[in-house]
């Protein structure tokens, strides 16, 4: 009985050991904790780690892009009902509503069963392996790509390739990718490239380089372009802003005069830029928010 006794205590050390250095398990994704999710990676294993407060904005907060609006909606509402619906690429002018368009479409359909997985450039070489995961749930889901570019040495693209158009599997019917870029093509375009471009006759060949490039943008069916905001809109942005931050005479002579001089000092009459200012604004105007301290218990009493 003690021989047996010894053995089973360097059984146990040899598993505490044993796990010191295992790398921890996986854990079970929490479905119904979120409607969005990040893909996080802990000792080279990649797990969906739920979002605990999404980002609440509306369709009716975003300005000045109506067109842009009704394309990425009326795309991802077909996603949605189940019917034949394109991938995603919105690309253009900084702060300019890319990654806020999608967020809000988001919180219009999680009620219908979308949801969002946030994936970083650098874990797109686990999409084929977030897809078998995401295969034959009941949700739909949008693969989200925030500020997504690829400079000439990066490979990681050839990833994101293969899961829109270009492997033997097809990809599953309940998923999407949605990505925002400043670059139409994502991938940096030098002047030596077109010095690779052949004419034969009265037709133009782009070079292999160009061709490359271009090939993984063309794997987005839908390409939404947006535009640098005039002052006109710019005003309209922040006055919506204003009023939804508790200021209900949204734009004064004040704010207005601000909100210009904000701009010029950023470079940028941008939407963000907008949302920023009426948030300083909006905070320096407000009453303080007055909490029970302890000498006001003390009173009490």
């Amino acid at each position: 009985m003690n021989d047996l006794n010894r053995i089973l205590l360097r059984v146990e050390k040899l598993m505490d050991r044993l796990e010191a250095v295992l790398p921890p398990a996986v854990p079970e994704v929490a479905w119904s904790a979120s409607v969005a999710f990040r893909w996080r990676k802990a000792s080279g294993q990649g797990y969906l780690q739920p979002v605990r407060h999404p980002h609440g904005i509306g369709l009716s907060d975003l300005h000045d892009i109506d067109r842009q609006k009704d394309l990425v909606d009326a795309n991802t509402r077909q996603f949605v009902e189940g019917r034949p619906a394109n991938n995603v690429l919105l690309t253009g002018a900084r702060g300019t509503g890319k990654s806020s368009l999608i967020k809000a479409c988001l919180n219009k359909y999680a009620a219908r069963g979308l949801r969002l997985i946030e994936v970083d450039k650098a874990d797109l070489i686990d999409l084929a392996d977030i897809a078998d995961l995401l295969d034959g749930r009941k949700e739909r889901f949008i693969i989200f790509c925030d500020d997504l570019s690829f400079e000439a040495s990066e490979t990681a693209y050839k990833a994101m390739k293969a899961v829109l158009d270009g492997s033997v599997a097809a990809p599953p019917e309940n998923l999407l990718i949605y990505a925002t870029s400043n670059r139409r093509h994502l991938m940096p375009e030098y002047m030596q490239e077109n010095l690779e471009t052949k004419y034969l006759g009265d037709e133009i060949h782009p070079g292999e380089t160009v061709e490359e490039k271009t090939s993984l943008s063309e794997r987005f069916g839908l390409w939404v372009s947006f535009y640098p905001f005039d002052q006109d809109a710019y005003l309209d942005i922040v006055d919506h802003w204003l009023r939804t931050f508790g200021q209900e005479r949204g734009m004064t002579d004040g704010a207005r005069e601000e909100a210009l001089q904000w701009a010029l000092q950023r470079g940028s009459r941008s939407g963000r830029v907008a949302w920023q200012f009426a948030r300083d604004w909006a905070g320096r105007k407000a009453r303080p928010r007055v909490r029970a301290g302890r000498s006001d218990a003390r009173r009490k009493k």
